[in-house]
C-alpha cells in the first residue's frame, strides 16, 4: 500500500491519500482516524473530496474510508476497464476485506447510494448504520434530459469527454450557492482531459433504465436487498432543489425505510454537503453518537 503521488495541495483537499492496486490499477483512498469505520463512497462526477469536511469533522472520532472510484478522483483511468456498477462493487469490497475491515457503516451520495448498497445487500450482517444523501438503489426510469442527453451514442461522448458538459456544468447545476474557485477546482481537477473524463461518461452510460443495460440485473438485486436492510439505523438527508434525485426518490426511501430519520433541506441541491454542511453536519455527527458510540 502506498501514499498517493498527486496535486492534492492545489485545492482544499488537507489528507494524504493511500493506494491499493486492483486490476493492475491504482486504486487511491482516504484512511483517516481510528475507531469505527465509515465508508463514504462518492457518485458521478465528484470524487472523495465531496467528503472533505465530513471527514474532517469524524475522523477524531472513527476511522474514515474514502475511495476514489476506479475512473474518478485520484485512482486510475484505464481506458480499457469496464466501469460497470458491480465492478465498483467489487472493488470497495476488495479494498474493505484488503485492510481487514469487519463491520462498517456507510454514508453514501449520488452513485455511491447504488454501489454502497450493492455492498450492504450482500453482506447486510457487516453494515451497522447507514447515511443516506440525493442517490438512488432502485429501479427508475425518471431521468432529466440533460442527463439522458449524455447518453446518447457519439454526442454524449463529444459533451462529456470533449467540452466537459457533465463535470462542469454540475459545478453550477449541483448547487444553489455559488461555490468558491478553489472548491470548484477540486472538483474538476481529476477531469482535466478527454482520458480522465471516461469514467464520468461511461457512469452515465451505466445507468440502468430497463432490462436493456448490462447493470439492470445488478440494480435489481441490489433493490432487492434492501429489504433486508430495514432494521438498520439509517438517516436520510436531502437536498430539495436537485434536478435529478427529485423528492420522488426521497419519498421513495422513506417509504423503504420508514424508521429512519430523516431530513428535507428545501434550497440545497444535489451537493448537498456544498449548500447545507453547515446544518448537516451536527446531524451526522449525533447519528453516528448514538447509534455507534455505545
Amino acid at each position: 500500500m502506498e501514499c498517493a503521488n498527486s496535486r492534492v495541495r492545489d485545492f482544499p483537499y488537507p489528507f494524504t491519500p493511500r493506494t491499493i492496486t486492483i486490476d493492475g490499477h491504482r486504486y487511491s483512498f482516504l484512511d483517516e482516524g481510528q475507531g469505527e469505520v465509515l465508508v463514504m463512497l462518492h457518485g458521478n462526477p465528484t470524487w472523495s473530496f465531496y467528503y472533505r469536511n465530513l471527514v474532517a469533522l469524524l475522523r477524531d472520532r472513527y476511522r474514515i474510508l474514502a475511495p476514489d472510484h476506479l475512473g474518478c478522483g485520484l485512482s486510475d483511468k484505464p481506458p480499457d476497464y469496464p466501469y460497470r456498477l458491480s465492478s465498483h462493487i467489487k472493488n470497495v469490497g476488495f479494498l474493505l476485506d484488503h485492510l481487514g475491515v469487519e463491520r462498517f457503516s456507510l454514508v453514501v451520495h449520488d452513485w455511491g447510494g447504488a454501489i454502497g448498497m450493492g455492498l450492504a445487500a450482500r453482506a447486510p450482517e457487516r453494515v451497522q448504520s447507514m447515511v443516506i444523501m440525493n442517490t438512488a438503489a432502485f429501479r427508475s426510469s425518471r431521468i432529466p434530459w440533460r442527463i439522458r442527453i449524455c447518453r446518447t451514442p457519439v454526442l454524449g461522448e463529444f459533451l462529456v469527454r470533449g467540452l466537459n458538459g457533465f463535470a462542469r456544468a454540475a459545478t453550477c447545476m449541483a448547487v444553489t450557492r455559488t461555490m468558491s474557485h478553489d472548491v470548484v477546482n477540486g472538483y474538476l481537477a481529476p477531469y482535466n482531459s478527454w482520458a480522465n473524463r471516461i469514467a464520468v461518461h461511461r457512469f452515465v452510460r451505466d445507468i440502468p433504465l430497463s432490462e436493456n443495460d448490462e447493470s439492470w440485473p445488478t440494480l435489481v438485486a441490489i433493490e432487492n436487498g434492501l429489504e433486508n436492510l430495514k432494521e438498520k439505523p439509517v438517516l436520510i438527508l436531502w437536498g430539495g432543489a436537485d434536478f435529478c434525485f427529485t423528492r420522488h426518490f426521497f419519498a421513495e426511501w422513506v417509504r423503504r425505510f420508514p424508521k429512519a430519520e430523516n431530513k428535507y433541506f428545501p434550497e440545497a441541491g444535489h451537493y448537498l454537503l456544498e449548500d447545507a454542511f453547515d446544518e448537516i453536519a451536527p446531524l451526522v455527527a449525533d447519528f453516528f453518537q448514538k447509534h455507534l458510540n455505545k
